[in-house]
C-alpha cells in the first residue's frame, strides 16, 4: 500500500496523489454479497434536504460487511482484499470452513491466506475478533461494539484504532481514537489491531471534480452570501462581527450539542 504521484500533464493532475492499489488483490466484488444502493441526494422521505452539498456521485453497489461476527468458534480464511468505494478502508472476503464466505474490514498486517475466528480463545493477532474480557490491557483493537449483539459501531474508518486500558468490574475502558475513554461492557466484541489503509488522510484530490464523484458538491461561505440567504452574509466589503453560526442560527465551530444524558455515565474522560 503506498501513495503514487502524477506528472503535470494537466492542472487537475499537478497536485493529485492517489493509491497504486498495491494490496488489492481481487478487482470485482462477490456479487452475493452485494445490493443495490439507492441514492437520496440527502433528502428524507418528504423530499426535503436534510443535509447540504451531498448529491451526485459514481454510481456504486453496497457490500455488505460483516459487523457482528456472530459466526463463533469457525475458522475462515483470507480469500481476497478488496476495495469498497462506500468506506475509506479496505475489505476481506473471508471463506469459512463450511463454505460461506463474508466481507470483513481489512486491518494492517491482514493478508490473502490468513486465518480469522470470532472466538474468546482465539490468538491475539489482526482479523480475529473477541469479547473485551478476553482481550489483554494495552491492546489496540478495532471493530468495537457499544451495545452487546449491534455490531462493531466505532473505529471502523481507514487507520483508526482505539486501545484497550483497562478493566473495572463488567466494564472496559477504551480509549476512543477523539482521545475519549469511555466504559463498554465487557461482553461487546472488538477486533485486534488497526483498521487498513492508513494513507487514506494523506491523500490530495487534485481537482474538484473528484469531490463530485464522491458524491460531494460544491460548498458556498455564509460569509460571500446576502444577508436574506445567511446570517453571515451581507455587509460592505468583509465582514468578521458575527459569531459563527449555521443558516438556522444554530451556533458553530465549538458549541456543543451532545445532549444525550442516558451514555454521560459512560463517559469516563471527555475528548478536550
Amino acid at each position: 500500500m503506498g501513495i503514487k504521484t502524477f506528472s503535470p500533464r494537466s492542472a487537475g493532475l499537478r497536485g493529485k496523489t492517489g493509491f497504486d492499489f498495491a494490496e488489492i488483490t481481487k478487482s470485482t466484488p462477490e456479487k452475493s454479497l452485494t445490493q443495490p444502493l439507492r441514492r437520496t441526494a440527502a433528502r428524507n422521505n418528504t423530499g426535503q434536504i436534510t443535509m447540504r452539498h451531498v448529491g451526485g456521485g459514481h454510481k456504486r453497489r453496497y457490500r455488505m460487511i460483516d459487523f457482528k461476527r456472530v459466526k463463533m468458534e469457525v475458522p475462515a480464511k483470507v480469500i481476497a482484499i478488496e476495495y469498497d468505494p462506500n468506506r475509506t478502508s479496505r475489505i476481506a472476503l473471508i471463506s469459512y470452513n463450511d463454505g460461506e464466505k463474508a466481507y470483513i474490514i481489512a486491518p494492517v498486517g491482514l493478508n490473502v491466506g490468513d486465518i480469522v475466528m470470532s472466538s474468546d480463545k482465539a490468538d491475539i493477532k489482526p482479523g480475529n475478533t473477541l469479547s473485551l474480557n478476553a482481550i489483554p490491557v494495552g491492546t489496540t483493537i478495532h471493530n468495537v461494539e457499544l451495545r452487546p449483539g449491534k455490531g462493531a459501531q466505532v473505529c471502523r474508518g481507514a487507520g483508526s484504532s482505539a486501545v484497550l486500558l483497562g478493566k473495572e468490574e463488567q466494564y472496559c475502558l477504551v480509549r476512543l481514537p477523539s482521545g475519549e475513554i469511555k466504559k463498554v461492557l465487557s461482553v461487546c466484541k472488538a477486533s485486534i489491531g488497526q483498521v487498513g489503509n492508513t494513507d487514506n488522510e494523506n491523500i490530495a484530490y487534485g481537482k474538484a471534480g473528484k469531490s463530485r464523484w464522491l458524491g460531494v458538491r460544491p460548498s458556498v461561505r455564509g460569509m460571500a452570501m446576502n444577508p436574506v440567504d445567511h446570517p453571515l452574509g451581507g455587509g460592505e466589503g468583509v465582514g468578521k462581527g458575527h459569531h459563527p453560526v449555521t443558516p438556522w442560527g444554530q451556533p458553530s465551530k465549538g458549541y456543543k450539542t451532545r445532549h444525550n444524558k442516558r451514555t454521560d455515565s459512560s463517559i469516563v474522560k471527555r475528548r478536550k
